[in-house]
């Protein structure tokens, strides 16, 4: 007979300390992290670590219990943790997140942090190209409050997302449904950021299927190997970046190379280089006319 435990058997349990060690514990013998359990009753009790251990002795009630491992049953269903507590953070921020936009990334925040720290202190009309849930023109407004922002995303939902999240953090952002440049063509902009659809449609078989199942496919893939928004962003944006502008885009850890190229060609006199990302793979592709 089995000794795993059963999931009911949670149920049993009463203090923190017991709930949560028993969640833990079920996670891993299903092949999950069992970090997340901790993870999971933080975020959604907005509890910091050291609050959580102060509980540890304490009763867990029944409310708490149940959201709690109603949480852990998605969580083995396969929901992405992020979108099952409706947020995540981004350069120590909360941002609403939820299947009509990307979770942000680790290398995202890390390539943010690197450019925002660089910027000279002179104010700039910045664009946001595919924002999503808005983090990086909010983080960017938020910490640099003189510049003009402008996001747009081709979707109406994340765009939702992404106002709620602004107004939350109280940051003014312009935003604007447009397909790629479309409706700020007649603008010019300081810096254009953008971290767009860059999967290859090929690349699904290799991907995790949490992801497929749940994130927007719309800002994940994109056709000829990856590459087919940057081959219109490099056509579309020498029309909009100001002299002695600036771009900063994220790409695929193979990508470095080809979309270096077709930068390289549509600014001829740029400086254009890659960074890197923590682990020393290609991530940024960063021209500056």
């Amino acid at each position: 007979m089995s000794t795993k435990m059963k999931f009911e058997e949670l149920y049993e349990k009463e203090t923190f300390r017991e709930v949560l060690a028993g969640a833990s514990s079920f996670l891993k013998s299903r092949g999950k992290e069992g970090f997340a359990a901790e993870w999971l009753l933080r975020e959604r009790n907005d509890l910091s670590k050291t609050q959580l251990i102060r509980r540890y002795s304490e009763p867990m009630s029944k409310a708490v219990k149940e959201m709690f491992l109603s949480d852990v049953q998605s969580f083995i269903e396969g929901l992405p943790l992020q979108y099952i507590v409706g947020h995540e953070w981004f350069y120590d921020r909360k941002f609403n997140v939820s299947s009509n936009t990307l979770i942000p990334r680790p290398e995202t925040e890390e390539w943010f942090d690197r450019y925002i720290k660089k910027l000279p202190n002179q104010p700039f009309k910045v664009l946001d190209i595919g924002t999503g849930s808005g983090v990086l023109a909010i983080s960017h407004k938020l910490e640099r409050q003189d510049d003009q922002v402008v996001a747009v995303d081709i979707s109406s939902d994340a765009l939702e997302i992404a106002e709620d999240n602004a107004a939350t953090l109280g940051a003014d952002v312009e935003f604007y449904k447009s397909d790629l440049t479309q409706a700020v063509k007649d603008q010019s902009f300081d810096l254009i950021i953008s971290n767009p659809p860059y999967i290859s449609i090929n690349e699904k078989s290799v991907m995790d299927q949490s992801v497929l199942d749940h994130e927007p496919s719309v800002a994940l893939f994109a056709r000829e190997d990856g590459l087919e928004i940057y081959r219109r962003l490099a056509e579309e944006l020498p029309l909009l970046l100001k002299p002695k502008g600036k771009i900063i885009l994220e790409i695929g850890y193979l990508q470095g190379e080809s979309v270096y190229n077709l930068f390289e060609k549509a600014f001829p006199e740029a400086e254009i280089d890659i960074w890197q990302d923590m682990a020393g793979q290609d991530r940024v592709v960063f021209v500056m006319t």
